[in-house]
């Protein structure tokens, strides 16, 4: 880039340190009031910024890059995950792409534990009890649960954020399977105490607990379909921190209410949305895309945000550039 500091736009509210650090590096317009940005607020911030940093809300699709006109060159993202920015049009206008790869890989798998434990133990429901005042004290056969110990946990999707999910459950005594487009080194498979499965079908109709751990690609879209997911024993649980669209949810509500599963946990919904349906249903966590939110992890994700701006303003390539076809 040329002399000057950047113009960028960024289109929801950050920690404050980290809008505080944007604001001395760069001309930053920041976002008032913390609202998703309409298609022609987006539309008119692309045309006249250097550097947009949207989040995920912000679904950047070719129409909207082909009307970002000659000045956008750089769209740092606020976030890993990619799927609702289309990077080859981006790529192809001459306008780079960069994420926050590896941030929030132990948080979301905190969050993964967390829901398979909420499952396996009834706490909504407990909770729920008690916020009520419907307790009447301990009895021997109230909120039966199942222990975790013993259990297997079948992991689709082996890259950072499963394994970190592998040696949380090898904590509380699970057996780890998993799934993986390619198996891991032998090394890394000894570590974990891990099973590799080539086959998902044959994976999901053995394991007590799924949890979901893959990027939404072509590949992977309803990779859970109505099929696979009737392949479950009626005692197994499923929970998905990665995308909502690995998972068909109509398939799921279905098979929900029809006994074919025990419950499931998401904090990810296919259509960004919750499905009134499994609101519904006693058996279903539901939580609001929380995995991520930490005050540690969204503060990290800045700071990757100003290095891959910083570097690309220096007339480097961002560290965390997105290419087509890697993701």
């Amino acid at each position: 880039m040329g002399q000057g500091r950047l113009s960028v736009v960024v289109t929801r509210h950050l920690p404050p340190v980290v809008e505080t650090r944007l604001k001395e590096l760069f001309d930053v317009e920041l976002r008032d009031p913390d609202t998703a940005m309409s298609r022609e607020e987006l539309a008119a911030a692309m045309h006249r910024c250097d550097v947009l940093v949207p989040t995920i809300s912000d679904r950047i699709d070719a129409g909207l890059i082909g009307q970002a006109g000659t000045r956008l060159k750089l769209i740092a993202n606020y976030g890993a995950g990619v799927d609702h920015i289309d990077v080859a049009t981006a790529r192809s206008r001459g306008i780079l792409v960069s994420n926050t790869p590896g941030v929030t890989t132990e948080d979301t798998a905190d969050m993964a534990i967390a829901l398979v434990l909420a499952l396996t133990r009834r706490i909504p429901e407990g909770l729920a009890a008690m916020q009520a005042g419907n307790w009447q004290g301990w009895s021997p056969m109230a909120f039966l649960g199942g222990r975790l110990a013993g259990r297997r946990l079948g992991i689709l999707g082996m890259g950072r954020i499963g394994q970190a999910v592998a040696r949380r459950a090898r904590a509380f005594g699970c057996q780890v399977h998993y799934h993986n487009r390619r198996r891991l080194r032998p090394e890394v498979e000894a570590e974990l105490e891990a099973t590799y499965w080539e086959s998902l079908d044959q994976m999901v109709s053995r394991m007590d607990i799924l949890s979901i751990n893959c990027p939404h690609t072509p590949s992977t879209y309803h990779l859970m379909n109505a099929r696979r997911l009737k392949l479950m024993k009626p005692t197994a649980v499923i929970v998905n921190t990665s995308r909502g669209e690995v998972i068909d949810e109509n398939a799921l509500t279905r098979g929900l209410r029809a006994g074919e599963l025990a419950g499931v946990g998401l904090d990810v919904y296919e259509n960004g949305r919750v499905n009134p349906r499994l609101q519904e249903l006693p058996n279903v966590v539901l939580l609001p895309h929380m995995a991520s939110a930490t005050i540690e992890g969204r503060i990290e994700m800045g700071e990757k945000v100003i290095i891959n701006i910083k570097t690309f303003a220096d007339g480097h390539r961002p560290p965390d550039q997105v290419v087509p076809g890697m993701l």
